[in-house]
């Protein structure tokens, strides 16, 4: 007779995300996930089939907090541009921390197919929502009417995976400012 599970599978995986954005998928070790983890290596291939598994179960988990996060930040504010703001304010002040989306994009390019597809689907998330608050934006007058929402949205995207990159190449929190207000100032 099988043992039970002994562990918080939810749990299991913020630690084996905290393991991947530190050291990415090939430098990760089994010791190191399995340690973060406390789970046995039996347990890991048992509940996420192997290693490459794992990643991607991390790599979907951690996109789909950012997004979610990203969204309720767009969400609020009283007006379309403050919901902006917010926005890259929260990108500015986590962009000091890895990021496993920017380290997945970086590190595979579109050369895998089951990270593509989560990335794809959460990026198509997010642009639809910045495009609708950009338009949104524009009804108000704080986005130049000329500017084509979906475009703005890709530039916006842009600029976050820029913020991101300077922060964790240790840019300091006015460089990330002056990079926020700037990606917003390119849309009046």
């Amino acid at each position: 007779m099988a043992r039970p599970k002994a562990f918080d599978r939810d749990t299991a995986l913020d630690a084996a995300t905290g393991v991947f954005r530190a050291h990415g998928f090939d430098a990760a070790s089994t010791e190191a996930l399995t340690g973060a983890m406390r789970i046995g290596r039996q347990s890991l291939y048992d509940t996420f089939g192997d290693k490459w598994q794992l990643y991607l179960a991390a790599l979907a988990r951690d996109t789909g907090g950012d997004l979610a996060a990203h969204l309720a930040a767009l969400g609020t504010g009283p007006r379309a541009v403050d919901g902006l703001e917010i926005f890259l304010a929260r990108v500015r002040a986590a962009a000091a921390e890895p990021c496993l989306g920017l380290g997945a994009a970086l590190t595979y390019g579109r050369g895998r197919p089951e990270v593509n597809a989560i990335l794809d689907a959460a990026d198509r998330t997010l642009l639809a929502a910045l495009a609708a608050r950009l338009r949104d934006a524009q009804a108000e007058g704080d986005v130049a009417e000329g500017v084509d929402a979906r475009e703005a949205a890709a530039f916006l995207s842009a600029a976050v995976s820029g913020i991101r990159l300077a922060g964790r190449r240790g840019a300091g929190a006015v460089q990330l400012q002056a990079l926020a207000e700037l990606s917003l100032r390119a849309l009046r």
